[in-house]
């Protein structure tokens, strides 16, 4: 590879990483991430058409479940129609009620706070690492000896006067948090994990795939992840009785029955139909390749972009092994009134890329929403860059 081909003396920061995407991802224009459909994806959906089982009903829709099961050592999965219904479906399922506080990354989609509030929940946000772009665990241990008290065995804000229910840590990008910390949080506190896994499908912490350590997790399959169902979500779960209640909401919590249509309590239409799990499954096949070929990418980049010193590419923290969801670019601080020059040079250019998600604790929608200091959210926020990252760059 000619790295730099184009490069000339005194060219802006901007064309800078102009040309060097430009040296991985040719000179027509690029998506950010697209899905790839090479493997049995025609196959199945055609077997789907042929037998008429396109809904609710058919094969793949437990295929896939058990598939998901056994790349990740869950003991269960429940497929739905979008990773915000898994979160959504996840947190009731996992016992949180109105009223309560959960904490969450304010550096996160949106979708992870809605589905709090979809719960009668409250959003507290707190602050992330530099170092995998999560929860900071240090400042999160700190902040609640602060702001909390421990009352008959809950967690208390001393403030609101809300019990602190449950911390939902996000792997951004695809790139593990620090589980064993966070983990010895929810014992600290006696607060309920559940992974925020969206984007991480394929990603280990200490070896063990991420969405498995907490009560439960979520997957979500939109059609920009690593693997796609066109839309879906997953919930993951070692618990039997959490499995079974959110196959149960998820179906209308329809009970059994030859042909009477009774429902006992408020469920919701969240399953994933035939036809989209028959695609999850076909995707699922090659996802070792894709986690192999994204790997390559990321070193891709980080040959190419070596000599550019304003910036850095962001690497999987130790302990971890990320799925590489989306290659990220981090300016250095000195350089943050770069970012829309080289966002907007890029777009121009034909190049998708974006920057982070607007920190949820900055939008009105959250105003009254409990926040923590946000020191590294704020740094992080001007000096983000997602680049193009789709598998057939390579």
């Amino acid at each position: 590879m000619n790295i730099y081909h184009n490069l000339k003396p005194g060219e802006t920061i901007s064309q800078k990483i102009v040309n060097a995407i430009r040296t991985v991802a040719g000179e027509a224009k690029v998506a950010l991430h697209e899905p790839i459909f090479k493997g049995n994806e025609w196959s199945y959906l055609k077997d789907c058409l042929d037998s008429g089982y396109v809904s609710s009903i058919g094969q793949y829709v437990e295929q896939f479940e058990n598939q998901v099961c056994e790349f990740t050592g869950s003991k269960y999965a429940v497929a739905v129609v979008s990773g915000t219904a898994a979160l959504h479906l996840g947190l009731l399922v996992g016992g949180i009620k109105p009223n309560e506080e959960v904490l969450i990354p304010s550096l996160t989609f949106i979708a992870t706070a809605n589905a709090v509030s979809y719960c009668g929940a409250v959003p507290h946000f707190v602050d992330v690492s530099e170092v995998n772009l999560g929860i900071d665990a240090k400042k999160l241990r700190t902040y609640l000896r602060k702001i909390s008290i421990m009352e008959d065995g809950y967690c208390i804000n001393k403030f609101t006067g809300r019990p602190i229910k449950a911390v939902v840590p996000m792997h951004v990008f695809g790139h593990p948090c620090d589980l064993s910390a966070l983990l010895e949080i929810s014992k600290e506190f006696n607060i309920i994990l559940i992974e925020d896994a969206a984007e991480a499908i394929g990603s280990l912490y200490e070896n063990k795939h991420v969405g498995t350590y907490g009560k439960l997790g979520i997957f979500s399959f939109n059609g920009n992840k690593t693997i796609t169902t066109g839309g879906g979500g997953m919930i993951l779960t070692d618990d039997i009785l959490i499995a079974q209640k959110a196959k149960h909401l998820s179906t209308t919590a329809k009970k059994a029955h030859p042909f009477k249509y009774l429902h006992d309590e408020i469920g919701f239409n969240y399953r994933m139909p035939n036809l989209n799990a028959a695609l999850g499954c076909a995707q699922l096949e090659q996802l070792p390749n894709i986690l192999s070929k994204k790997r390559e990418l990321f070193k891709i980049y980080s040959e190419v972009f070596s000599d550019i010193s304003e910036i850095e590419i962001f690497k999987e923290p130790l302990c971890s092994r990320s799925n590489y969801w989306l290659q990220t670019l981090l300016l250095k601080e000195k350089f943050t009134e770069y970012q829309e020059d080289i966002i907007t040079s890029c777009i121009e250019a034909g190049i998708n890329v974006r920057p982070a998600w607007t920190p949820l604790h900055q939008l009105s929608v959250f105003e009254t929403s409990p926040a923590s200091p946000m020191l590294t959210t704020s740094s992080l926020v001007k000096r983000i860059i997602n680049i193009p990252s789709s598998v057939g760059l390579i």
